[in-house]
């Protein structure tokens, strides 16, 4: 857990600088409210949804060539951001779990974190295939609701 937090903290950093910068050159100095977090933004897009009247957004981010720290095994960041279909609102409280089945039939399993506007975890996908996830989640309304889609790494 300890190795998850530091490396999102780096992940965060090293991407924070080069963003922070270009707000200050086009003088946007902060996120204009309803626009999602600047680190989300940056993963590719790769599934949308809505399900019982909220939006769901995933998107992977390959974290290869970002320097991470010997020994970690994750390879990608997996995001999700919810909002409110009707009103575009979003929705940033709640809890949310992912299984993935493996190229190789193995599964892993994680919790999302909830991250500046959007939840989030390391994971590994190392190998080439077809990758199933699987999302359980549960936004401020209580309900649980479910997305599924396949992600293939070339």
């Amino acid at each position: 857990m300890k190795k998850t937090a530091a490396l999102i903290a780096v992940l965060m950093m090293t991407m924070a600088a080069p963003l922070a910068v270009t707000a200050a050159e086009h003088d946007h100095g902060s996120m204009h409210e309803g626009h999602g977090s600047q680190m989300a933004q940056m993963g590719k897009v790769v599934h949308q949804q809505v399900v019982d009247g909220v939006k769901v957004t995933f998107r992977i981010m390959d974290m290869k060539g970002m320097g991470m720290p010997a020994g970690i095994k994750e390879t990608h960041h997996l995001m999700a951001e919810f909002a409110d279909a009707g009103s575009g609102k979003p929705l940033t409280e709640g809890e949310v779990k992912v299984k993935m089945v493996n190229p190789d039939k193995s599964e892993q399993t994680k919790d999302l974190m909830g991250m500046e506007g959007h939840f989030g975890a390391d994971i590994v996908m190392a190998k080439r295939g077809k990758y199933g996830v699987m999302c359980k989640f549960k936004v401020k309304d209580g309900k649980v609701r479910s997305s599924k889609f396949w992600y293939v790494v070339k």
